[in-house]
Order: structure tokens, then C-alpha cells, then sequence
């Protein structure tokens, strides 16, 4: 028969062997830092989608490309690729999604979005491949609109 202070020890050595055995085994660390690279306006970037990119959750990858933009900034964001079907989003700051585009309009997989800037900001353009494909190499390019003024 155990007393509630034999029960609380025994508990305290249990739960201490539980631990130190979860501390034997440590838990392997992913080697790659999320570090996404900047973007500069009107520079196309050809680059590569891989499965070595961000998971999506919907079978599918992502990569993350960051961009500094201004209050009043109008952008435009070019994704085009002939190895998979495009999916491009401006993300602010919070993560909330500020602009997305899955086909182009000239009716093809590539995307073309467009989008007033709200609000001073690092932004985050990210490419990713449409539902479950998998990816391929793709250009991406910035641009930022001027106003005509009259």
C-alpha cells in the first residue's frame, strides 16, 4: 500500500526517467534555415522549385523571396515556368495575404498579379506549384509601376 507522499516520489522518479530518456535521443534539427532571398525591382530571376523547398501541406512546394515596399508602391509580379503550373502570393508582414494569382491572363499556368501597397513593409513573394505538382525551374520579376501624371 503506497502513501500519497510514496505515490508523489514515485511519480517524480518516473517522470525524471521519462525525461532523461527522451534526452538521450535527441531530435535531429533541419539543416536548412528558413532564409528567403531578396528581390530587387526589375531583375528577373530564374531559379529552380524543388522537394528541397517549403512544403505546402497540399502536396506541393514553395520558395519565399522577400522585398522591401513603400506605401502607394504599385507592383507587378511575373511568374512564368514550362515545367509546372504556377502559383505566386504577396504575403505582408502579419502572413496575411495581400495579392494571389494562379493563371495568368493570357489564359496559359503562369502568373501575373497586381497590387497596391497598403501599408510600409519587408513583403514576402512566394512561388509555388499549383496543387500536388512538384515544381521545376521558373523566372521571376518584380516590377514596380510609376504613376502618370498628367
Amino acid at each position: 500500500m503506497f502513501t500519497v507522499s510514496t505515490r508523489r516520489w514515485f511519480f517524480l522518479i518516473a517522470t525524471g526517467i521519462a525525461v532523461n530518456a527522451i534526452a538521450i535521443f535527441p531530435a535531429k534539427a533541419q539543416l536548412r534555415l528558413y532564409n528567403p532571398t531578396s528581390i530587387a525591382s526589375d531583375k528577373e530571376i530564374a531559379d529552380t522549385l524543388t522537394e528541397k523547398d517549403i512544403p505546402t501541406g497540399e502536396g506541393g512546394f514553395a520558395r519565399d523571396y522577400y522585398v522591401e515596399l513603400q506605401k502607394g508602391d504599385q507592383v507587378a509580379i511575373d511568374l512564368t515556368s514550362d515545367e509546372f503550373d504556377t502559383m505566386l502570393m504577396l504575403i505582408a508582414e502579419d502572413g496575411s495575404t495581400v495579392a494571389e494569382n494562379d493563371d495568368g491572363p493570357d489564359g496559359s499556368t503562369n502568373s501575373l498579379l497586381f497590387s497596391r501597397i497598403a501599408e510600409n513593409g519587408n513583403y514576402i513573394v512566394r512561388v509555388r506549384a499549383f496543387g500536388e505538382t512538384s515544381g521545376g525551374k521558373f523566372n521571376l520579376k518584380l516590377t514596380r509601376l510609376k504613376s502618370v501624371n498628367k
